[in-house]
């Protein structure tokens, strides 16, 4: 699936973000891909759980229990370093979220990412698949299946876009 950046902060050389995701509970996997560039990667570290990732080139993925308030958020860098959140509403009780580190693994124009989520509660689930994408001369574009329309806003109820049926 293509992701489409906001309209308030556009790329100035990332052409595309794509995303192939099978996402289910146990064993997901996603693999993001950027056209363009050139793009600022972080040094890569060992894997662990860090925050902050959003300041620069990062990928995510959130997903909503249907009828919910609360949901998850997990970040997943290109230099192995990732973080899982849950909130009990927008952008409200964050919290860490317990999760087997994921396994993310660099391809030759993105990164592959295996991650567990069979921790998250049982039943359909909306989610959203986002990237902040950082090019080398310091522009941020932010890249999501839909957007609110004023900002970027991941946490936002426009970006759960797609439905995942459990």
């Amino acid at each position: 699936m293509k992701l489409i950046p906001h309209p308030a902060s556009p790329p100035v050389a990332v052409s595309a973000v794509e995303v192939e995701a099978a996402i289910v509970r146990g064993k997901s996997v996603l693999i993001y891909r950027v056209t363009g560039g050139p793009v600022s990667i972080p040094p890569t570290t060992a894997p662990a759980r860090t925050d902050g990732l959003w300041q620069t080139t990062c990928f995510e993925l959130f997903i909503k229990p249907v009828g919910g308030e609360g949901y998850f958020e997990f970040n997943f860098s290109p230099s192995t370093a990732w973080a899982a959140y849950r909130f009990d509403g927008y952008r409200e009780g964050m919290a860490d979220q317990s999760l087997d580190a994921p396994r993310i693994e660099p391809v030759e124009d993105g990164i592959l990412v295996r991650v567990d989520l069979g921790g998250l509660p049982e039943g359909d689930w909306h989610a959203a698949i986002t990237a902040v994408i950082e090019e080398t001369n310091g522009t941020k574009s932010y890249w999501s299946i839909a957007h609110p329309a004023e900002k970027p806003d991941f946490h936002a109820a426009a970006n759960f876009a797609l439905e995942l049926v459990g």
